[in-house]
């Protein structure tokens, strides 16, 4: 573990920092006031200060915002809860892990868990009474909470299935190495949460150090063909390089994010860069020096230019392959080739390489709970009594039934089909959507994402139709505000809120991952967004080439320039 030996952070006065510096440094290694915090009975919130401390600890919290005015008009606080995010490389969980998870939701929670675009489980609705409890229930089925949230590593994802082949279980594998690596030390998790005494070293932070990252950091592993991780959305990827069907390395990937914030030019998403290849022995390395980096580079002054694609930007690539050259004690090789088709989850039943078979299944916005005619929450639950293999999360909000094996795979189907989760007719479309949580419980949402973007396809969908493009898989993705945790950029149509159903519309990016969207129509409703979309699905039907896709269609014929690089974001946005 690297020791925080450069530490520009603490380079000037934490006085001259952000606050969030000092908090940080005066926490205790993020003890704060919370245990007292917790146990106060008069409120359902904890102090101001410790609900940046319970970020550390994969917990947010938040309030009902459908009952804010009500509840001031009655003289009554917030409608305190909690956001509880497990820690999860990789996205793999057993069929015990997915009931206990299920059976928590519905004891310490609002009912439903919640598929995330990091690959793993999202809790809502959890009071503060009941925030311990829920937290060891989690710890007690063999996962927890550490880092899911706050300025450290968070969970790595990486491509889904690890059952797929040899090279996705060592994709896996290796999400897990860097996952426990860059976990934080502090031993204020087990003491506040779980009741555990402290132990030897639970004061120190090898790699963090007193104040941790000046913002989250993001990993990601990619297995070519498929970006189902979108690999260049992330601080640091690793792409998959296959030779002769045997893993020889990855290429190494950094730079990329989404969060801007609107009208703010010197924010915006970037798409990572591909700065060489390493043998897969050097990757966890690679991972930990690069935190290391952006620990002592990184922007603690302005937390809105705090992400490490600022300082890349800022630096530029030929100074991070140096600086990490100089710490890895030898720079990256050349990069090598690679390609990548596609972002989605091709659904349905799919084979794999060992003769067992695997079942990717649909989830509306990634919401795990039982609907007229759909029974999710109850299907996966009888899945899971029965399954003798894995549940492969991914990082479009879907799950995939792996590792069944050929005689029990008309079990799964029956379940399947007694519960209404056998795909019917699904647009392209629809199977390719995406949306944050967004209104009522995010802080930041700006417009409604998941609650919307249902009935906002159910009118696409009729266009689609229209057009002839049901069956073509066209990327759709919905943000309640520009902080882009659907990763919005990256499809081929975004609307990201500005307002109370008002939107902003972005075309044009590729299928593959590859290129940001441009913003196209400001701050329009449902009314002009069906009218900006109708001409332009019609016309791509018309006039597409022969595997073009609708993002590449749009930049080719003119509808959008291409954004190519986040230079070309910025100066469209200035302008």
């Amino acid at each position: 573990m690297a020791e925080p030996t450069r530490r520009a952070d603490l380079s000037r006065p934490l006085e001259e920092l952000h606050p969030n510096e000092r908090l940080k440094f005066d926490s205790r290694f993020l003890r704060g006031t919370l245990e007292e915090s917790i146990a106060d009975p008069v409120t359902g919130a904890v102090r101001d200060p410790d609900t940046q401390l319970t970020k550390f600890f994969g917990i947010y919290q938040q309030d009902d915002r459908d009952l804010r005015e009500e509840r001031r008009r009655s003289r009554l606080e917030p409608r305190y809860q909690f956001m509880a995010r497990v820690r999860m490389p990789g996205g793999v969980c057993t069929p015990a892990q997915w009931l206990a998870l299920d059976a928590l939701s519905q004891e310490t929670a609002d009912g439903t868990l919640r598929l995330t675009t990091r690959q793993t489980f999202q809790f809502h609705g959890i009071r503060k009474r009941h925030l311990k409890r829920h937290v060891r229930g989690i710890v007690g089925c063999g996962l927890d909470t550490l880092a899911a949230c706050g300025d450290v590593n968070r969970n790595v994802i990486a491509a889904a299935n690890p059952l797929l082949s040899q090279v996705h279980a060592a994709a896996s594998r290796l999400a897990r190495d860097i996952g426990a690596h860059l976990l934080p030390r502090t031993g204020a998790y087990r003491e506040i949460f779980l009741g555990e005494p402290a132990a030897a070293g639970d004061d120190e932070e090898p790699l963090y150090g007193r104040t941790y990252l000046p913002r989250k950091f993001k990993i990601a592993i990619a297995v070519p063909p498929h970006n189902d991780v979108d690999v260049f959305a992330h601080d640091l990827g690793f792409i998959a390089v296959i030779e002769d069907g045997t893993l020889v390395g990855y290429d190494v990937t950094v730079g990329g994010g989404m969060g801007m914030t609107h009208n703010v030019p010197a924010t915006f998403p970037r798409v990572a860069d591909v700065v060489g290849f390493c043998v897969p022995e050097d990757a966890v390395a690679i991972a930990e020096h690069t935190v290391a980096i952006q620990r002592d580079y990184g922007d603690r002054k302005d937390r809105a230019h705090a992400r490490f694609k600022y300082t890349i930007e800022d630096r530029g690539l030929a100074w991070f392959r140096d600086e990490l050259a100089a710490r890895l004690g030898k720079p990256l090789a050349p990069a090598r080739p690679f390609a990548f088709l596609s972002t989605g989850d091709p659904a349905g039943w799919h084979p794999g390489a060992d003769g067992r078979w695997h079942y990717a299944l649909y989830v509306e916005n990634g919401r795990i709970k039982d609907l007229p005619g759909r029974r999710l929450a109850a299907g996966l639950r009888a899945i899971a009594t029965v399954h003798d293999g894995i549940f492969a999360l991914t990082t479009n909000q879907n799950v995939i039934v792996a590792g069944v094996a050929a005689e029990r795979r008309p079990l799964i189907e029956s379940l399947l089909r007694e519960h209404g989760l056998a795909e019917g007719q699904l647009t392209g479309l629809r199977q390719n959507s995406m949306a944050c949580v967004a209104l009522p419980t995010c802080a930041l949402a700006m417009a409604e994402s998941e609650r919307y973007l249902p009935s906002l396809l159910d009118r696409l969908d009729a266009l689609i139709e229209r057009a002839g493009l049901a069956g073509d898989r066209i990327s759709i993705r919905m943000s309640g505000c520009p902080n882009g945790c659907s990763r919005p950029y990256l499809a081929e149509i975004a609307l990201v809120g500005r307002a109370p159903g008002q939107y902003n519309l972005y075309l044009g990016a590729s299928g593959r991952g590859d290129r940001l969207g441009t913003l196209y129509r400001e701050n329009v409703d449902e009314s002009r967004i069906l009218e900006a979309l109708e001409p332009l699905l019609s016309r791509y039907a018309a006039e597409r080439a022969a595997g073009e896709s609708f993002g590449d269609f749009t930049v080719r014929v003119g509808v959008v320039p291409a954004m190519t690089h986040s230079r070309d974001f910025q100066r469209l946005r200035a302008g």
